[in-house]
């Protein structure tokens, strides 16, 4: 009997964490819990109401051009206002975007639930969204941050927050009919692989030449020109030390690379090498105002773990580190723009370590390929 009790109370107390769980996801919460939490959620989620609950609220959001607005907590429960303003919002076409995970997150999470249910709206939505990303590539195989906006930075071919990798890494999930994307039709999966091959041919050619010789890309590309080109204020045309990482890794990840892939990759690594930044380490502290604030210092004798450092931005010119504020002014030295964009916005990375391993791993997968042609 007291077993029985037991278990009992263990069921209750497990249901009682499962509600708490369900009632967390209704509520309104920062965007970036979505585009983190989505991907994360196991199979067995799929099939409870609650995930077709947020997979209803998804295609609530979906616009009409087959993309979705970015920066919304989907799971979120709505009011009557809001649900009102979000089918009123269906129309504003210029929303749409693959910005900010937008889109590529509603796309694998409408097919994961399809495959879970099987219900066909969902993956008629999914569908959907697949030909927007189709859609809004551009003939020289760039993706801009928003289609069909027409005017300002968004028509610019994006790599900024690693846009332009995260939709060409889904188009190839696709067309590998990988899941949860096996539902897909296959003349879908061809326009998918040709739209992949063509934002390959978009990155060589988007690849900066610094004095004549490679280098690595910009944030952001003229769509006419390829050139790098300015999006916000402080977002000035450089070599980015930051979108350039995720570029290269995709390139690494290349069957068969070609000889231009390759030489990619090659200058893209020296430039990488070249580039990095030693010998200091961020320092937090509180400032005059008694705000959170922080300062690049050299690492103390005693570090036993100084990684190299990549800065977001470099000069066009002579590859420079540079800072920027919202005057658009280059500055050399962080503490010389405001405490807000520099505790607003990442200056500095180490994602470059990642690249140079994986780099070592594919210079000897290529190494063997050869020997064994």
């Amino acid at each position: 009997m007291k077993r029985v009790i037991l278990l009992c109370a263990l069921f209750a107390c497990t249901a009682g964490i499962k509600a708490q769980e369900t009632a967390i996801y209704k509520e309104k919460q920062p965007y970036k819990s979505w585009v983190q939490m989505a991907p994360k959620l196991d199979d067995a989620f799929f099939h409870t109401p609650e995930a077709i609950r947020i997979a209803d609220n998804v295609l609530l959001y979906q616009q009409t051009t087959g993309g979705w607005p970015k920066n919304i907590y989907m799971p979120a429960e709505l009011s009557p206002q809001e649900l009102e303003d979000v089918l009123a919002a269906k129309e504003d076409v210029n929303a749409s975007t693959i910005d900010n995970d937008a889109t590529s997150t509603e796309i694998h999470y409408l097919s994961r639930i399809y495959l879970a249910t099987h219900i066909e709206k969902y993956k008629e939505a999914a569908l959907e969204g697949i030909r927007y990303i189709l859609k809004c590539q551009y003939p020289n195989g760039g993706w801009p941050q928003f289609w069909p906006r027409p005017t300002g930075y968004y028509t610019h071919i994006t790599y900024n927050d690693n846009a332009m990798v995260n939709v060409m890494e889904i188009l190839r999930d696709i067309y590998e009919k990988k899941a949860p994307y096996t539902y897909v039709p296959m003349n879908i999966c061809e326009q998918a692989r040709a739209a992949f091959d063509k934002g390959v041919e978009c990155i060589l050619r988007t690849q900066v030449r610094q004095n004549g010789k490679l280098t690595v890309w910009c944030a952001q590309h003229d769509e006419h020109t390829l050139a790098p080109a300015k999006a916000r204020a402080y977002e000035l045309p450089s070599l980015s030390g930051q979108e350039s990482d995720n570029i290269v890794l995709l390139l690494m990840s290349l069957p068969n690379p070609s000889p231009e892939v390759i030489a990619s990759v090659e200058a893209a690594i020296e430039w990488f090498k070249a580039s990095q930044i030693t010998g200091i380490v961020r320092e937090n502290f509180t400032n005059s105002e008694g705000k959170k604030d922080y300062r690049m210092v050299p690492c103390p004798q005693s570090a036993t773990d100084c990684p190299p450092l990549w800065a977001r931005f470099y000069t066009l010119e002579d590859n420079r580190p540079f800072f920027c504020d919202r005057d658009g002014v280059k500055r050399f030295d962080l503490s010389q723009i405001g405490h807000e964009r520099r505790n607003g916005y990442k200056w500095y990375n180490s994602d470059g370590l990642k690249v140079l391993k994986r780099y070592e791993e594919w210079k000897k997968e290529i190494q063997e390929r050869d020997t064994s042609k």
